[in-house]
């Protein structure tokens, strides 16, 4: 087991030589901690220097279920064939937060320029020792007080965990939607929250977020839903008002749902472990007057009813939202045979996904290319635009407002919305009517050329055939070739 945290490429090249003041190392290696120790106990980590002298090295890594508990150094001086060297060991301590398995995960540390690797280990810590009478000698003379020999951090460490007294929290997780119920294709916010009492942020810390996050996240996910993430999860807590008091709370994830079905959003109830700490019924100078351990949040299981859209089999699928209209054109003044773009689009709350480009509807004398699509998505809406390019072959009002339609529906007033451009172009100029093409006859050059073409008809199969009778030549000139080559080898 100690084994495990041995390090790894202890003579790993090193950076660019140090500079004036400092030697580089002649012999550095990583000191691995313990496997197992009580929760009494302190954990190490520490490097030795041999035969060199210190110069810069980085911080000892921070560990999982243990907190940094200051550094140790100590020299020693040996005496080789009359040389003098001098072994300098630095060590980390670490005070282990509670019971249980940690894992070390792999960690490198650089020392005067030499990286050194550690593969990472897996440390158990286990209860508190029981006092051993063994650790107390008789001294000779028995009026003489008692003399202890044993480990100090044990003698005078952290008191034992009888000592220390379970302050109640009034923290808790939620899963809060900003709506009871949508109908399809309605936007709605769902967001996981820790709620903490700003007095409780001593009791309570995070517990190995990164792995437990992922998990929450896979169980908010709606299989009926089109789903659109919001911002990441923020350590940086808001303050809200809840009941009556002042929370903090953290955002562990939130997102916008758009559901596809009249199928329900069901969130399950979600488990968060944190770290609890204990505190020491009487505090002492100079200690941490904490005991840390586990406490699981459970959030209560929600769901949203999700209602159908009115006449939904008649109108088909349709842009659910907020809209409002928005339109541009290129132009001022517009003439007949000129081009122009116009661009028709939606500003508001929804899914600008389900918002598709409409149809120009046909219109004599109007030639339509395009459109082309820009979105601008903000949280939970935004703008998208349709822009086409337009060129008008007769003149008079161009009405948009008739050739131009998107039906939505308004979640807010439960009704379905036409939009439509507000804009009518008032086109100048004449009918501009194509001139005839010329015949190929009274061409000066393709004329004569048409004239004396032969217009005797050819077989389709023309080509095959000439592909036939160049297979045949081919392997009339691979026989003859073979031939040669025979008839040269006999000579």
């Amino acid at each position: 087991m100690l084994g495990l945290l041995a390090p790894v490429g202890s003579r790993a090249q090193p950076a660019p030589p140090p500079g004036p003041g400092t030697t580089a190392p002649a012999d550095v290696a990583l000191v691995p901690g313990p496997a197992t120790l009580p929760v009494t106990g302190v954990f190490t980590l520490g490097f030795r220097l041999r035969g060199g002298t210190l110069g810069r090295y980085a911080d000892f890594p921070e560990l999982e279920g243990f907190k940094k508990s200051g550094k140790t150094s100590t020299t020693t001086t040996r005496i080789v064939q009359g040389r003098r060297f001098a072994d300098l060991t630095i060590t980390q301590r670490y005070v282990p937060y509670g019971e249980g398995e940690f894992v070390i995960k792999p960690f490198q540390l650089t020392v005067n320029g030499v990286v050194l690797r550690s593969r990472g280990a897996t440390v158990r810590v286990g209860p508190a020792a029981p006092a051993n009478p063994a650790a107390l000698t008789k001294p000779a003379n028995p009026a003489a007080p008692l003399q202890a020999v044993g480990d100090l951090d044990k003698l005078f460490g952290k008191p034992k965990p009888a000592l220390y007294q379970d302050v109640p929290d009034h923290a808790f997780m939620a899963v809060v939607a900003d709506r009871p119920s949508v109908f399809v294709g309605q936007g709605v916010r769902v967001g996981l929250y820790f709620y903490l009492l700003p007095t409780d942020q001593e009791l309570l810390a995070f517990h190995d977020f990164d792995d437990q996050l992922p998990p929450l996240l896979h169980e908010l996910h709606q299989p009926t839903a089109w789903q659109e993430p919001g911002p990441e999860a923020s350590v940086t807590p808001d303050s809200v008002r809840y009941r009556g008091q002042r929370y903090l709370r953290f955002r562990l994830a939130e997102n916008v749902y758009y559901p596809l079905t009249a199928q329900p959003l069901r969130f399950p109830p979600l488990a968060l472990t944190m770290v609890k700490f204990k505190v020491l019924k009487k505090p002492e100078a100079g200690q941490d007057n904490r005991l840390a351990g586990y406490k699981t949040f459970l959030s209560p299981g929600l769901t949203v009813a999700v209602r159908a859209l009115p006449e939904a089999a008649r109108r088909g699928a349709v842009a659910v939202g907020s809209y409002r209209t928005i339109e541009a054109i290129s132009r001022t003044r517009f003439r007949v045979g000129e081009s122009f773009t116009y661009s028709f689009g939606v500003a508001g709350q929804g899914n600008l996904s389900a918002v598709l480009a409409p149809p120009v509807a046909p219109w004599p004398g109007l030639e339509v290319y395009g459109p082309d699509v820009r979105e601008e998505p903000v949280p939970g809406g935004g703008r998208k635009l349709f822009r086409y390019r337009l060129v008008v072959r007769r003149p008079g009002v161009l009405p948009l407002d008739s050739l131009l339609q998107l039906i939505v529906f308004n979640p807010a007033t439960a009704r379905y919305d036409t939009l439509r451009p507000g804009l009518r172009p008032q086109v100048r100029g004449t009918v501009a009517t194509a001139a005839p093409l010329p015949k190929p006859d009274a061409d000066a050059f393709y004329g004569l050329a048409l004239a004396q073409a032969d217009t005797t008809i050819q077989s389709l199969d023309v080509y095959r055939d000439v592909r036939r009778y160049a297979d045949w030549l081919l392997l009339g000139l691979a026989a003859v070739a073979v031939v040669g080559w025979w008839r040269a080898g006999r000579q």
